[in-house]
Order: C-alpha cells, then structure tokens, then sequence
C-alpha cells in the first residue's frame, strides 16, 4: 500500500472514530440516562400506587397486605405514620434504608411522590416517598426503596453491547476506509508512475479516462500530453536526420571545391568557377540555417512557400554545375534534357533542396 493511501486512510480513519466516540457517547448516557429515568419513575409510580390503596384502606391489614407484596418483589418499602415512626416494612431491607428514612423526617414531600436517592452509582439504592392524605392531613409515608445491583448490571450489559458494536464498527470503518482510500488514490498512483515515464522519455502511457469528474480530467490531460510530447520526438527525430542530411551535402562540397580551387594548376576561369560555386554553397548553407529557425513556424502556420516564374533549363543547368567535381570524382556522366523554353511557378529555394537532396542520394548509392 502506497504512503498517499495510507495518509488519506489514516485521516478518515481519525475523523470517523472522533465522529463515531461522538455518537456512541451520545447514545450510551441517552440510552443509560432513560433506563434510570424509567427505574425512578417506575419506583414512584408503584409507591403512589401503594399510597392510594393505603388512602382508602388505611388499617393494619392493609398496611401487613402492602408489606407482604414488596417483600416478594425485587422493590422494598417502608411505611410510617404521621410521626415518622416506622410502622411496617417489607422484609428483608436493602440495607441502610431504616436509617435513611429516619434521616429523611420532616422533609416537605409532593403529593405526586419525590425522588429521596437517584444516585444509583455510589449508592446502595435508590428510594422515592410518596406521602398519604387523608381528608387532607398526612397521616404517614410510602418510602419505596430498589437495590442499586440490578441497575450496574442493566448498565454494565449496556456497555458490553456498545463495546461490542464498537469494536466490530471500528474494524468495519478501517477496512472500508482503506479499501475506499485505495481506489480513491489508485488513479494518482498511476498518473505518478505515468509522469516518471514522461521524465525519463518514455512517451508509451496509457491513462484511460474512466471517469468525467476532476481525476478523469487530470488523466485525460496527461495522456494529451504523453501523446503531444511523442509526436514532438518524433518530429524532432526527423527534424535532425533531414538537418543533418542538409547540412552535410553544402559542407562537402564546400571542402571538395575549396580543395580544387587551391590548386596552382587550375586557370584564373577555372579558379573563379570554383570559387562561385563556393561562394553560392556558403550562401546555401546560411539559408539552411535560416531555415532552422523557420521550420519552428510549422506549427504555428505561419511557413510560407514564395513561389515565382523560373526558366526550369538555366535553373537545373546551375544547380547541376555544383555537382561537377562528384560526378567526375566517381566518373558519371550527367545529362540534362530539358527544353530551354519550359516555365515553372516553384520556390526556387525549397524546389532547390528537393533536386540537391535527389541528386545527393544518386550519387550515394548509385
């Protein structure tokens, strides 16, 4: 795995687990803080309804009937009179609950029942009190009591669930980041590897456009680029074989006919012959340099082509004259058949080029 696909797995990796400890976190006090909603209200809910039926029946059987009911519930309840005194409870008690009511007397309670103890993480319960009226003087309290054991273990399985979830999303969400990571970063990877080709001029890439958004862009893009770069080669190739090609015909000529020239043995005409033919080359040669610099116009097309009216005979029989010291070199005869009244419309430079190169070439290989 590349170093790009494991950064950008490791950064959504972060932001998912902040994202998901977030939620979690939520979800956990929600679900906790209602499930120990739910206990509390449940327990005042049921001492109300031990102090109603207490309103109506309030005597010694009743009181023994409420008493007997609670001590087969998981849910204790003691019961007091107007003084506070303890008159009945349910056996056995979640213990420190006589004490607690003993502290409690005198406490101003809502009809509607009050919650005495809801802290069920340090405490050994949690307790509500419900007060019973009768003909609207309290004649006594409903304290109902629920061990703090049965809670812990309700929100200790809560938490093995959410760790569970937890785990298995954690592992879920890095697997799935880094494969998405991966397929996100794998036309990058391949632009990169296309690029160092191009750097070390190797122009054969392949980039398929797999893709409309920026990525198959950028793609199209580069292999655009690949493919301008490996025609500019291959121009720039043919460019120097043609240049050197070029070249090399007026330089040779230049020495052959420098040599001749040099020779005591040639008269002054024949001297004068070969030095125009050398003054004619040089001047050649400098226009072949020019055209270096106008070949660049190619693709701008801006090249231009002058052509004018040429007496074709006279043209040929000049150009064939530069040839005479090659041709006598390797013994061939040349002859010219041209009619001298035949008129062309050409470039007289560029149509020169063609005729030097054709007969060059003869020469060569003939």
């Amino acid at each position: 795995m590349n170093r790009l696909s494991i950064k950008l797995g490791l950064l959504f990796l972060v932001f998912i687990l902040l994202i998901e400890v977030g939620l979690f976190f939520y979800l956990y006090t929600g679900l906790a803080g209602t499930r120990i909603s739910e206990e509390l209200e449940s327990l005042r809910l049921r001492g109300n309804s031990h102090r109603e039926v207490l309103e109506k029946h309030h005597d010694s059987a009743t009181l023994s009937h409420v008493a007997l009911m609670e001590s087969e519930a998981e849910t204790d309840v003691i019961i007091t009179d107007e003084d506070g005194k303890i008159i009945r409870t349910s056996t056995p008690l979640v213990k420190g609950a006589r004490e607690a009511v003993e502290q409690w007397q005198g406490y101003s309670l809502r009809y509607k029942g009050e919650i005495m103890q809801g802290n069920w993480k340090n405490k050994p319960y949690i307790a509500t009190a419900s007060p019973i009226r009768l003909n609207k003087k309290n004649v006594g309290t409903v304290y109902m009591f629920e061990n703090t054991k049965d809670i812990q273990d309700m929100i200790a399985r809560l938490q093995h669930h959410f760790y569970i979830v937890g785990v298995i999303s954690v592992l879920f969400s890095i697997i799935t980041i880094f494969a998405l990571s991966k397929f996100i970063t794998l036309p990058l990877i391949r632009m990169k590897q296309a690029t160092q080709k191009l750097s070390q001029g190797d122009f054969s890439v392949k980039l398929g456009a797999h893709s409309r958004d920026e990525l198959g862009q950028l793609g199209t893009s580069i292999q655009t680029l690949a493919n301008e770069l490996h025609r500019l080669k291959e121009e720039r190739n043919e460019f120097l074989s043609s240049i050197s090609h070029e070249l090399q015909t007026p330089l040779m000529y230049l020495k052959g006919y420098a040599d001749v020239a040099k020779r005591q043995s040639n008269s002054e005409v024949e001297r004068n012959k070969y030095l125009n033919i050398i003054e004619e080359e040089a001047q050649r040669l400098s226009q072949l340099v020019k055209d270096l610099f106008q070949l660049a116009q190619l693709d701008q097309h801006t090249f231009l082509i002058q052509k004018q009216n040429v007496k074709l005979y006279s043209y040929l029989h000049h150009i064939i004259q530069h040839f005479d010291l090659a041709l006598k070199e390797k013994d061939i005869q040349l002859h010219l058949n041209c009619p001298q009244e035949i008129e062309v419309n050409i470039d007289p430079e560029r149509f020169q080029q063609v005729v030097v190169n054709l007969l060059d070439n003869a020469l060569k290989y003939s």
